[in-house]
C-alpha cells in the first residue's frame, strides 16, 4: 500500500538519483522536495496524473535547502496559487532571497553551469513562506506530515515524517541509496557528508531518533523507498565512523590540502568499493565511480570543511 505516496524523478543527474514526493490525501496533495526549475514540468505531470490539479497543493515542503532538493522551489510555488512553502527556520530566509544561495555555488560552478544545471533562482514571497521549528505539525486533509529537526548533513535540514503511512522523507539525513546497487541482500547504503556542514555526532543522533520511531519505510531523495531500517541505520553508523577515521588521518599525514583531499578521495573510494563487493554488487571500481564518482568528490569536500572548522575551534 503506497498510502497514496507519489516518486518523481526530477531528472537531475541522470535516471534514478534524485527524487521529489507528492502526497495525496482527501483530494489534496503535498509535495516534498523539488528538485530544480528543470523539474517543474515532471511535478506538474505527477499532480496531473494522480487526478489533481494545481490549485489543490496545499503545500511544498523542503527537507533543506540545498540546490538538488529546493532549487525549484521558486519555481513550483508560482504555479501552485494555494500552496505555501515550509522549510526550517535556517533556511527560510534563502528561499525569500536566493541571492546568496546563488552567489556561493556560483563561486564554485561558475555561473554558466548554475543556470545550465539548475535555472535561475526564483524568490519566494515572504508571506507564502512558513518557518517549521522541530516538531511543526502540517495539516494535509487531516494526515498530519510532521518536521522534525534533523542536522548532521545540514543545521537547516528537517525531515517529514508521515503518521498515516508510518514513514519518513528523509532528505540526505539517513544517506544515500542508489538502486543500481540493490543485491539479493538488500539496499546499500552511504551517508552523505557534502559541504558545509557536517557534523558527525549530529549525523548520528538524527539516524537513531528517526530509526526510534520504528518507520515501515524510509523515502531518500537519492533515491526512493528503502524498508530494513535497523540494517541501514547500523551501516550508516559504522560508515560515518570510518569516514570521520580516513578524515582525521588524512589531515594528520598530510599539511597540504589538495593532497588531504586526493587521500580521502582514494580512501573513500576503498572503503565504498569494499562494502559493496561484501554486500554482493557485481560491479568494477570504474562502475562505482560512475554511479558515485561524484558523491566521492562532495564527501571529501564535506569531510575537508568539517576538518577545518574543527582545527579553527581548536585554536
Amino acid at each position: 500500500m503506497n498510502h497514496g505516496i507519489h516518486t518523481i524523478d526530477t531528472g537531475f543527474v541522470r535516471p534514478h538519483f534524485d527524487a521529489a514526493y507528492l502526497v495525496v490525501e482527501n483530494g489534496r496533495g503535498a509535495f516534498i522536495d523539488c528538485g530544480t526549475n528543470y523539474a517543474v514540468p515532471r511535478m506538474l505531470e505527477t499532480l496531473g496524473n494522480a487526478g489533481l490539479s494545481p490549485a489543490d497543493v496545499d503545500w511544498l515542503i523542503l527537507t533543506h535547502v540545498h540546490l538538488d532538493h529546493a532549487g525549484g522551489a521558486g519555481e513550483l510555488i508560482a504555479q501552485l496559487p494555494n500552496a505555501k512553502l515550509v522549510v526550517h527556520p535556517r533556511g527560510a530566509r534563502h528561499m525569500i532571497d536566493p541571492s546568496q544561495l546563488w552567489a556561493g555555488a556560483s563561486a564554485v560552478y561558475g555561473e554558466s553551469v548554475m543556470e545550465k544545471t539548475y535555472g535561475r533562482l526564483r524568490p519566494i514571497p515572504v508571506e507564502r513562506v512558513i518557518e517549521a521549528p522541530d516538531g511543526h505539525a502540517v495539516d494535509l486533509s487531516g494526515r498530519m506530515l510532521h518536521c522534525l529537526d534533523t542536522p548532521g548533513h545540514a543545521r537547516h535540514h528537517l525531515t517529514v515524517y508521515d503518521e498515516r503511512a508510518n514513514v519518513c522523507f528523509t532528505g540526505d539525513v539517513f544517506g544515500l541509496s542508489y538502486r543500481e546497487f540493490d543485491t539479493a541482500s538488500g539496499p546499500f547504503i552511504l551517508p552523505t557528508t557534502s559541504p558545509v556542514q557536517f557534523d558527525p555526532q549530529a549525523l548520528h543522533a538524527s539516524i537513531d531518533r528517526l530509526v526510534a520511531l520504528k518507520p515501515a519505510a524510509m523515502y531518500l531523495t537519492h533515491y526512493n523507498r528503502v524498508e530494513d531500517i535497523e540494517r541501514l541505520s547500523h551501516d550508516l553508523h559504522t560508515q560515518i565512523d570510518a569516514m570521520v577515521a580516513i578524515a582525521e588521518t588524512a589531515q594528520h599525514d598530510h599539511a597540504d590540502h589538495a593532497q588531504r583531499h586526493a587521500v580521502m578521495k582514494e580512501e573513500l573510494t576503498g572503503l565504498y568499493s569494499a562494502r559493496a563487493w561484501a554486500h554482493g554488487w557485481q560491479g568494477d571500481r570504474d562502475d562505482l565511480l560512475e554511479l558515485i564518482g561524484m558523491d566521492i568528490e562532495l564527501n571529501a569536500q564535506g569531510l575537508g570543511v568539517w576538518l577545518d572548522s574543527m582545527q579553527k575551534r581548536a585554536s
